[in-house]
């Protein structure tokens, strides 16, 4: 259990980094975060099914109550001090309670990613757009540079017969 979680955490942080390289990278690894944080979940379940221990459902008092704390700033500040105090049922509860929240978060973020990268593409496509914007760019002004260029020389041509015309030595 201590190896999904930790798994899931170090997933989601290398998922995280790995963003800068490579977008396929960032959605494999936190696809493994999940993963882990799924079996973390069965892990839980399994606690207190094997010592015959209540799994609150929706329906089960305590459920909502459980979920609304793990929102709050005190659960935020006082979690480490606060699990002391709960119990072996209540402690896995809230365990299956943040691998839920946790697993509904990666499953968001997962959508972001796969919707970014078919709609953007990864870093290499982005970063060969770019290139390649830029380079296009470089080939339009030069372009212009060059049709602008016989004009010049005709006007150049045009002040030198005038400069001459009236005596002048350039």
């Amino acid at each position: 259990m201590i190896q999904a979680a930790r798994s899931g955490k170090q997933n989601i942080a290398e998922g995280n980094q790995a963003a800068t390289t490579s977008s396929e990278t960032e959605i494999k690894l936190t696809n493994v975060a999940k993963a882990s944080l799924e079996e973390l979940l069965v892990d839980y379940e399994d606690y207190l099914r094997t010592r015959q221990l209540t799994q609150w459902d929706t329906q089960h008092p305590r459920y909502s109550k459980m979920r609304n704390w793990t929102k709050t700033e005190d659960f935020s500040i006082n979690h480490a001090f606060r699990a002391e105090q709960l119990s072996d049922e209540e402690m896995a509860n809230l365990g299956i309670t943040l691998c839920h929240q946790i697993i509904f978060m990666l499953n968001n973020l997962l959508k972001t990613l796969q919707d970014r990268f078919v709609t953007q593409g990864g870093i290499k496509e982005r970063m060969h757009a770019a290139r390649t914007g830029y380079r296009q760019e470089q080939d339009e002004e030069l372009y212009n540079l060059r049709q602008e260029v016989p004009q010049l020389k005709a006007e150049i041509a045009r002040l030198r017969a005038l400069l001459e015309e009236n005596g002048i030595r350039y």
